[in-house]
């Protein structure tokens, strides 16, 4: 028997958690075609089947399945030690003071500042409350060390590490007359009442990517500031939102609203963790980023791997 490689753990894990190549692949970073080509290379290597073709979710044969204890007892602990060489190779220590211009970001960011701190407890880390309108130049002066946008500002001083891209959809209530829609055009949306968080317009999908490019206005914008007070305005149909997918996932299992795309090929922006270019390659910093990665491709629904470029 060949070398069983950790890749091939990680990919294993990632077709069990997700159920399906097409997600597994996204999980770990590589194309559908190229996480078949590493299965059938550890099949090769193993001399048997891992899965049953054609399920899903997918079941794995009792080989694969003892591969898979295998992954769960050794991949935390590489895990774990990587994370202890890195902060002994240096930068294990830091501070990241941190603002978030997505407000239903807290929903995976919370779950993913504990874990980093478990795995980087020399570093001092808060979110700041202090730079809602303006976190970005805060950035920029120092103020701040991590700022998470989707709106990335051409300035030589910062650089923007993408965690991942999503789509933006519209909620709106089962029985609206668009319920039934795929998707919608932006000149249907002109006489609804369009329901935001209390920040600038230019800091909203819908009217950057959606609206504002066709001239579109609705007719009337109200403002809530939780998500779930959003849901249930619109739930009673008392208007539409825009949120990205994966905050609508939850909502829409339960059957409370129906969901549709901007547009027939979707708006999906991106999100990223914006640091000063100086701090970039600082190890508590990528540590955080990656941190930050796995705790959302594990948690939400809906999420894709950011293209570069």
């Amino acid at each position: 028997m060949s070398h069983i490689e950790l890749r091939h753990l990680r990919t294993l894990v990632a077709l069990r958690d997700t159920g399906s190549l097409v997600e597994a692949a996204d999980r770990v970073f590589l194309t559908q075609s190229a996480l078949s080509h590493q299965i059938k290379d550890l099949e090769t290597r193993v001399g048997c089947s891992l899965f049953i073709r054609k399920t899903r979710p997918v079941r794995f044969t009792s080989a694969g399945n003892r591969l898979l204890k295998l992954a769960d007892d050794v991949l935390p602990l590489v895990h774990g030690t990587e994370q202890d060489v890195a902060r002994l190779a240096g930068g294990e220590s830091g501070r990241i003071f941190m603002a978030i211009e997505c407000h239903s970001c807290f929903d995976w960011l919370l779950p993913a500042i504990n874990l980093y701190r478990e795995s980087w407890p020399d570093v001092e880390l808060d979110i700041s409350s202090g730079f809602h309108f303006a976190p970005l130049p805060a950035l920029a002066r120092g103020d701040l060390d991590v700022v998470i946008t989707a709106d990335p500002v051409d300035d030589l001083s910062l650089s923007y590490l993408p965690l991942f891209s999503y789509e933006a959809q519209l909620a709106v209530a089962k029985d609206h007359p668009l319920a039934t829609r795929e998707w919608i055009e932006p000149a249907d949306l002109a006489n609804e009442v369009l329901i935001t968080y209390p920040v600038d317009r230019g800091r909203l999908d819908v009217f950057t990517a959606f609206l504002d490019p066709a001239g579109i206005e609705p007719a009337r914008v109200r403002q809530a500031e939780l998500t779930t007070m959003m849901i249930q305005l619109v739930a009673s149909g008392r208007g539409v939102v825009c949120l990205p997918n994966w905050a609508l996932h939850e909502y829409r299992e339960r059957d409370y609203i129906a969901v549709i795309s901007l547009g027939e090929e979707g708006v999906w922006p991106t999100l990223y963790a914006a640091v000063r270019s100086d701090q970039a390659d600082a190890a508590f910093i990528q540590g955080f980023v990656q941190t930050a990665k796995e705790t959302c491709f594990a948690d939400l629904v809906g999420i894709v791997t950011a293209e570069i470029g």
